[in-house]
């Protein structure tokens, strides 16, 4: 991408340079004999060029000098391909901001990812303490026969399942520090980060319609508004391939049939002026295919643009539901765990007193545990959908509520 917008900036370097009057510097040499019965070699015969001395066999001709020239930009056609330069360089530059808007987004759906890892492993160590202490209540009911040796082993296999469970955890967090700190672009190294707070985060978002400004924020439609302009202009620059060119040219120099006589002011200077008038007339085919070419150009740009403003209006539409309906989700979520989470008392308590059996208290531990697996996954779908609205908004949303809070 950096390489692109170099490539853009010499393109108006280059454009420019055509706009404004050349002026080069420049020497020749040569020798000619003409044939006699020329029109030269009439002149030759008949004049000396030097008094008292004939013209030798081979005349010479050195010149040197400067020489200039300048295209009179009538019809527009280089201000225009230089303005056209100038859109594709800025249209370049939108779209490095895509990619860095993309790249934040990345980077934050890993941090909030990496977070929620944590917050899992913490909820399954917490779980497995519990299902230890469950353990040694049936070993001890077990000494007293209100336990048989199945209910032991059924408690212990759960236990050891979700110790195992742990470490495809700790590895899932290695591997997600290892990718932000690969899209940070730095070797393998800890991530710091807050896991404390993250059940406790909120995003307040709109909850209305999405204003126009917002999405003349996001960096790919205005590089799609840049190249329609850019395309439009082409046309302009185009059309002008059909009208005469008008040019002035110009030199001053030094010119001499021999070496020694270059630098013999004012005899050896020379100077020319004049102008120059170019149509196109015969075999158009060249500038025609260019013309219909930009036109088409122009409409497929036209279409980019309006499958870009549709494509994010649709984007923020669904995020915006999306957060919505993940609030719901996760209050009711949040109720389903709270209301497990009791339940594991009470089956133990059954438990003890001969009024349950060991398979519900280890189904109601498992349900709990995996509600509030759910419910981590939930809140992380949440921060999700925001971050996607940032980038849906092209990371120019900025309001005082929309920063993480604590309930």
């Amino acid at each position: 991408m950096a390489q692109r917008i170099t490539v853009a900036q010499n393109e108006i370097q280059a454009r420019k340079g055509e706009y404004l009057p050349f002026v080069g510097i420049g020497a020749s040499a040569d020798k000619e004999k003409v044939g006699k019965y020329t029109r030269n070699g009439a002149v030759e015969e008949n004049l000396d060029i030097k008094e008292g001395r004939s013209n030798p066999r081979f005349l010479g001709n050195y010149q040197f000098g400067l020489v200039a020239s300048w295209e009179l930009d009538v019809w527009k056609k280089l201000r225009n391909a230089t303005k056209v330069a100038v859109m594709e360089y800025m249209a370049t530059i939108e779209g490095k901001n895509f990619l860095v808007t993309n790249l934040v987004a990345e980077v934050a759906h890993a941090y909030y990812e990496l977070i929620a890892l944590d917050n899992e492993l913490t909820t399954l160590d917490q779980n497995i303490k519990i299902q230890q202490n469950a353990l040694e209540v049936v070993k001890q009911l077990q000494q007293y026969a209100r336990a048989n040796s199945l209910a032991v082993k059924r408690f212990e296999a759960e236990v050891q399942k979700n110790q195992s469970r742990q470490y495809v955890l700790k590895q899932s967090i290695v591997e997600t520090e290892n990718r932000i700190n690969y899209l940070l672009g730095r070797t393998p190294q800890p991530i710091q980060r807050a896991s404390a707070d993250f059940m406790h985060m909120q995003n307040k978002v709109m909850q209305t319609g999405v204003p126009s400004e917002l999405l003349a924020n996001r960096p790919d439609i205005r590089q799609a508004e840049l190249e329609l302009s850019a395309a439009k202009l082409n046309i302009d620059v185009a059309k002008a391939n059909f009208y005469p060119s008008f040019s002035i040219r110009a030199g001053l120099g030094f010119q001499a049939f021999d070496p020694k006589y270059l630098l013999n002011i004012p005899a050896s200077v020379m100077a020319s002026f004049g102008g120059e008038l170019v149509a196109p007339l015969i075999n158009r085919n060249a500038i025609e295919a260019q013309y219909k070419s930009a036109n088409a150009v122009q409409i497929q740009a036209a279409y980019d643009y309006e499958q870009k403003i549709i494509n994010a209006y649709m984007e923020v539409a669904n995020q915006i539901a999306n957060i919505d309906n993940l609030d719901k989700n996760y209050q009711l979520k949040n109720k389903q765990v709270e209301a497990l989470t009791q339940s594991i008392d009470v089956a133990n308590q059954l438990f003890k007193a001969a009024r349950a059996d060991y398979m519900e208290v280890l189904l109601t531990q498992r349900d709990a545990l995996d509600a509030k697996m759910e419910l981590i996954e939930t809140k992380q779908q949440q921060v999700a959908a925001v971050v996607d609205l940032y980038r849906s908004l092209g990371g120019g949303w900025q309001t005082p509520d929309a920063t993480p809070t604590k309930q």
